[in-house]
């Protein structure tokens, strides 16, 4: 009787996976089901193909020697104007690099690590957390001060 229930059971689990394993919808709306584009590909496409369109008719103007005026290429930058002596305004273009707000946040997040684990000799690691923190808030200030005071922001 036991072997009948094993070779029985075997059976019916056998059969639930084949059932299981059936490749066509249960209806037809499930067939039709439409996917929406959270990636992007779609736009990232379109951009590929047109630039293609684009470089192929380059190809083509250059195999036939036919001329095109390219259009103007504007370049827009930010303009810092502050008032100079007598009067005048001068204009510097736009600043670059790391601003003293950020560079202050990096310097005292690192000093504040390092005093910070070297003060919590119990734990040393949630003393060096807590000491970056710290740390990074004030540098962040200062270096925030400082570039208000030079017409950064």
């Amino acid at each position: 009787m036991k072997r009948i229930l094993s070779i029985l059971s075997l059976v019916i689990i056998a059969s639930l996976v084949i059932m299981a394993c059936n490749r066509k919808p249960a209806t037809a709306e499930a067939a039709k089901i439409q996917y929406s584009d959270t990636v992007g590909l779609a736009e990232f496409q379109a951009w590929k193909a047109e630039n293609e369109r684009l470089s192929m008719m380059e190809k083509y103007n250059q195999q036939n020697n036919v001329v095109t005026t390219a259009p103007a290429r504007t370049r827009t930058r930010t303009v810092y104007r502050t008032a100079g002596t007598r009067g005048t305004t001068t204009t510097s273009t736009a600043k670059r690099g790391w601003s003293k707000a950020a560079k202050g946040a990096v310097i005292g997040g690192a000093g504040g690590a390092v005093l910070g684990a070297v003060i919590n000799k119990r734990n040393r690691v949630a003393g060096g957390v807590i000491g970056g923190v710290i740390g990074a808030g004030v540098g962040y200030g200062i270096g925030r001060s400082m570039d208000k005071r030079d017409g950064r922001y």
